[in-house]
């Protein structure tokens, strides 16, 4: 997500000196181990790899989830934690320096720093004992350490994580990125200030650069068995510090969870326990806001309120690996009274986001996991730590529900804060964020069912159900956004009726792509061209023509479109204009000819789905709910899918209140070891649309054990 803020940095570092590739290493401050304790934990593994850990307290159970965690993946731990520390670019260079980057431009240590002794002492309990089990692991496990001096980690370098990550799931990092670069802010994706507010919705397609995901849950009534259904469907990277791994975690002081987190995190972030369970979905809020500042000549000061202030900066530091050395990157970090600054050819811009300067984002995941009704969930929620991503909720009770959680600011009427906002004036300077109250919401709408897929929530639960965009003010930013999962979900979920288990399932899994989305207008000016001069341009324009508008490798027009879709895919999503019909079409048969020698192989031909030896067919598309949205180009013509179904549970209520989940991965449990036999089981099942069962009792974990220890 942040790597392009690292672009450019190489730049300084031609004139430093070889001598000092040894000075990140001893640079580097070595944190005090945390206070030597004792841990009452136990792990099990079932036939597929996954983690079920049993600990006497939530402590004892984050120790445990580390532990488990660093087994499977302790190379991407690794990373993550270097992210919270500031020394990525010692591990990935200027991509990584980046990051370091977004450190210090946001004060990231010193906003956990500071919030880390107020954190109730249940949370601290936890976040050290999730960093005593990456030390301990570390700690015996030396040979696999990556980085000198990054251990021991502690509860504050934990923290610290959660602080750096969540605002560039809202797209933080695309606006530093561009104002890093001196380029043109991204074009807005919220709704204009000066739009109604009951106004057209804006179709857009899937950007493969952005997570996406879709999110389901149906209530009794919607299903013909009457159970309740909430179904999980991240759209995650395959691999990486935002790649899921999925555990089950049990504590004696009542912690039940089952479902997926990242890297680095000390919870369950999605998923469900007896009672109740959630997902999310990225949404896409106007949550950062741009203000212009008014320097003095010297470039050290800026006006405001009719004064002078000093223009705070410092020099960061920014470790590079650059072949086998890291070298010390000097990068200066500027602030305002309005947020972090970046200076460049057009001026100095100050950025306020959603949840700056905050930190409680990590308390509320965790009582998100301790709820055990509603109530207690929704109190959970009413904490606003976390700055945006929608949540979609189901329980044992039958009762459903849609949060369009968002921090929306507490912006001042007079300003246009969809372009850049004077920054002389504290008239524009917004504090904190506007009344729960004001959040988007649904609880058990009359249809029976609510679903997301990073989409406007004025299209969450199928007509006569749907919120009224016009009571929701212009000034909150809420997206209008919809992409070609939504217009599919609610054709196949709206029409009247339950629908049967294994019809939802199909749902799920549908590669068809809507006309009313991006597709329609795209794939029609491809048609209306006059192709008549072109034989091989007007027979890709004919197989085009017979294209049954799914993605299911079953047509022969299947790669030709999906080729073409991936080409527009971007533009539409970020409301750029489309690119050239013909030049595309010219480019797609170019493309298929070279790696095939024809233009409609078969789907599964084009996109496979890699992981080590394991090679296999891929099926869906860049924006069907069935989503294989971003490709990365492999020998002869062939994609490999890194991007889109990734963690999938599907979680049962039965009419008793009985809880039993299915799950699967793209891989399998241990995607980072080769060695291991988890590495990519459960890619045959992932592609053959099957779920494995979740062993969500300890007593059915034990009794699947293929090993049973203790950390």
């Amino acid at each position: 997500m942040i790597k392009r803020i690292g672009k450019g940095l190489l730049g300084v570092v031609a004139v430093t000196a070889i001598g000092l590739a040894f000075w990140e290493p001893l640079a580097a401050s070595r944190q005090e181990a945390p206070a030597a304790r004792s841990y009452d934990v136990e792990i099990v593994r079932d036939e597929w790899g996954v983690p079920h850990i049993n600990g006497k307290t939530d402590a004892d159970a984050a120790y445990g989830l580390a532990y488990a965690h660093a087994e499977d993946d302790f190379a991407t731990l690794q990373e993550v934690l270097a992210m919270t520390r500031g020394r990525f670019g010692a591990l990935a260079g200027a991509d990584g320096a980046g990051a370091d980057y977004a450190l210090s431009l946001l004060d990231v240590r010193a906003t956990a720093h500071a919030a880390y002794p107020g954190y109730p002492a249940d949370l601290k309990r936890v976040l050290e004992a999730y960093a005593a089990g990456l030390n301990h692991y570390a700690d015996t496990h030396r040979s696999e350490q990556r980085l000198s001096r990054l251990f021991p980690v502690s509860g504050e370098d934990i923290a610290a994580g959660f602080v750096l990550r969540s605002p560039f799931f809202f797209s933080l990092d695309k606006v530093i990125g561009r104002l890093a670069e001196g380029k043109p802010l991204p074009p807005e994706t919220a709704l204009p200030m000066n739009a109604a507010a009951s106004g057209p919705i804006t179709p857009a397609g899937r950007n493969p650069e952005n997570n996406g995901s879709n999110a389901f849950a149906l209530a009794p009534a919607k299903m013909t068995d009457g159970h309740t259904r909430l179904i999980s469907n991240s759209h995650q990277p395959y691999e990486g510090g935002v790649a899921w791994w999925e555990a089950v975690v049990h504590s004696g002081e009542g912690l039940d969870m089952a479902g997926a987190l990242f890297p680095g995190s000390p919870f369950v972030l999605l998923g469900h326990n007896r009672n109740l369970g959630w997902t999310n979905t990225v949404n896409h809020p106007d949550l950062v806001d741009v203000f212009k500042l008014e320097l003095n000549a010297a470039g050290d000061q800026y006006r405001f309120d009719g004064q002078w202030r000093p223009l705070e900066s410092h020099i960061a530091w920014l470790p590079v690996k650059w072949g086998p050395f890291v070298l010390p990157v000097p990068k200066r970090v500027y602030r305002a009274v309005q947020g972090p600054v970046i200076v460049n050819k057009d001026g100095a811009f100050a950025i306020r986001y959603a949840g700056i300067g905050e930190a409680r984002m990590v308390e509320q995941y965790y009582r998100l996991q301790k709820a055990q009704d509603y109530d207690q969930w929704l109190a959970a929620m009413k904490l606003r730590g976390i700055p945006a991503t929608n949540f979609v909720y189901a329980d044992k009770t039958g009762r459903i529900a849609y949060i369009y959680n968002a921090l929306f600011p507490d912006r001042k009427p007079g300003f246009d804060y969809t372009g850049i906002v004077p920054g002389n004036t504290s008239a524009s300077l917004w504090q904190g964020a506007v009344p729960w109250e004001a959040t988007p919401m649904l609880v058990n709408p009359k249809s029976g069912f609510v679903v997301n897929s990073n989409n406007t929530p004025f299209m969450a639960a199928g007509p006569g159900s749907e919120l009224d965009p016009a009571k929701f003010p212009r000034t909150l930013g809420i997206e209008r956004h919809v992409t070609n999962r939504i217009h599919r979900a609610l054709e196949l979920l709206s029409p009247p009726g339950p629908i049967t288990p294994e019809r939802l399932l199909e749902i799920k899994f549908d590669m068809g792509y809507s006309r009313q989305g991006f597709a329609g207008p795209w794939i029609a000016a491809i048609l209306a061209l006059d192709l008549s001069g072109d034989a091989k341009l007007k027979a890709a324009q004919d197989l085009l023509g017979q294209w049954d508008w799914t993605s299911d490798g079953v047509g022969r027009a299947d790669s030709l479109a999906e080729v073409l879709l991936h080409m527009a895919a971007r533009a539409a999503y970020n409301l750029e204009p489309m690119p050239d019909a013909k030049r595309s079409l010219a480019e797609a048969v170019e493309q298929l000819n070279a790696g095939f020698g024809r233009i409609d192989p078969p789907l599964g031909d084009l996109q496979r789905l890699v992981h080590g030896k394991v090679d296999l067919p891929a099926d869906g598309g860049t924006d069907t709910l069935r989503a294989a949205a971003t490709w990365q180009p492999l020998a002869h013509g062939r994609h490999r899918v890194v991007h889109g179904d990734s963690f999938i549970m599907v979680v049962d209520w039965d009419k008793t209140g009985k809880v039993t989940s299915q799950s699967i991965q793209p891989y399998g449990a241990a995607t980072t070891r080769p060695d291991s036999p988890h590495y990519a089981d459960q890619m045959p099942l992932f592609e053959a649309h099957k779920l494995k069962p979740v062993h969500f009792e300890w007593s059915d974990a034990v009794a699947h054990a293929a090993r049973r220890y203790r950390p």
